[in-house]
């Protein structure tokens, strides 16, 4: 039987990831200054206005204009921009269920970890080459006075019984300069952007695959200008492209006491080990905390029938080799570091230089 599966990317100036990548930028100074740093401080975007509103409570001095105005810059806003703040401390009542000797979980909710066997990322393949096609966008972009950074794609792949046989249509779509004409940009991004990163899989290629380049037929007025931007609205491109399922809490803006992050690393982490390991194909862990409690309240591990070894078997393996307490998670995969502004663009997860991607030498006692 066959099906297709479809992922999307979006680029660094597309206005919900441009905040992303602010929100998590406002973390790293905080926790590059003071680790335990509790923070939630998000910011939203349209024209030449940015929100910035949440919750800090840290020993750090942030300059959030200069840190958001550094942003922009980067990404290729040459406008200046109006910045409004609304900023508090975390709640003390919240505050005094997460900061006790053991660390305990700063809010209630589900998590959910992901993996498959059918990339060597251990990510499905459809969320995997849409963010290869934008990290190569953004590459060729920054080096054009043409072509800007809000962009986005789509990945179709064309599955039979599990196994992707087939890349079935890819859409891009490009910001550009409103002088270039739609046949130049259709030649050049499939040239510059498509065609390398696709080179990679010419086994899945077909003659009738087809490649779907700015199908509005104009892009020219981009960013916080064409659309507005808020954090955390792009969680399934951050994780697995609709494939595993989201516990629906966003990742950034937030500090590891907050399970929606911490948690869904951890939780993938663990999902990557067992695939990798080779207990099975494809596996899902859902994990569930409550504001708190030092100690999940449940966890679930689903293998889809790929498994290889028994799931008492996979159970054991995991509470011999896993602690999904928020203290643990924190200290194992050391989430006290500035390293979160480098997770907000192109995934969370399938990128060997994030500590949640680490594969553990197997202990089965």
């Amino acid at each position: 039987m066959k099906r297709i599966v479809t992922s999307e990317s979006v680029n660094i100036g597309h206005p919900d990831k441009t905040c992303d990548t602010i929100a998590d930028a406002f973390l790293d100074e905080a926790l590059r200054q003071d680790p335990n740093s509790q923070m939630a401080v998000e910011c939203a975007i349209k024209n030449d206005k940015l929100f910035i509103y949440g919750e800090a409570t840290t020993k750090a001095n942030i300059d959030y204009d200069k840190i958001a105005k550094e942003v922009l810059r980067d990404i290729g806003y040459k406008n200046e921009f109006t910045i409004i703040k609304e900023l508090s401390e975390q709640s003390p009542d919240i505050n005094q269920a997460v900061v006790k000797k053991k660390l305990c979980a700063n809010d209630q909710g589900m998590c959910y970890g992901y993996a498959t066997a059918e990339t060597k990322e251990y990510m499905p393949l459809p969320i995997v080459i849409a963010h290869k096609l934008m990290k190569k966008y953004d590459e060729f972009r920054r080096n054009s006075d043409k072509y800007f950074a809000d962009a986005k794609c789509q990945v179709s792949i064309i599955y039979e019984e599990k196994k992707p046989i087939e890349i079935g249509k890819v859409i891009v779509s490009v910001s550009h300069d409103n002088k270039l004409q739609k046949e130049e940009i259709r030649q050049t991004i499939a040239e510059k952007v498509i065609n390398p990163v696709l080179s990679e899989y010419d086994y899945l290629l077909q003659d009738h695959t087809e490649l779907i380049i700015n199908p509005s037929g104009k892009f020219t007025i981009w960013g916080s200008f064409g659309d507005s931007g808020c954090v955390g609205r792009k969680i399934v491109v951050d994780t697995y492209g609709g494939v595993g399922r989201v516990g629906g809490g966003c990742f950034s803006s937030k500090n590891a006491t907050k399970v929606d992050r911490s948690g869904a690393y951890y939780a993938r982490y663990v999902a990557k080990n067992i695939v990798a390991n080779g207990f099975a194909d494809e596996c899902e862990i859902q994990v569930a905390y409550g504001i708190g409690l030092a100690e999940p309240i449940s966890t679930y591990i689903e293998c889809f029938g790929t498994n290889k070894k028994q799931l008492s078997e996979i159970t054991n393996y995991v509470e011999q080799n896993f602690d999904f307490s928020p203290d643990n998670i924190i200290n194992e995969l050391k989430l006290l570091r500035p390293i979160y502004k480098q997770t907000a663009c192109y995934g969370h997860f399938g990128r060997d230089e994030f500590p949640w991607e680490k594969i553990k030498k197997v202990n089965i006692k």
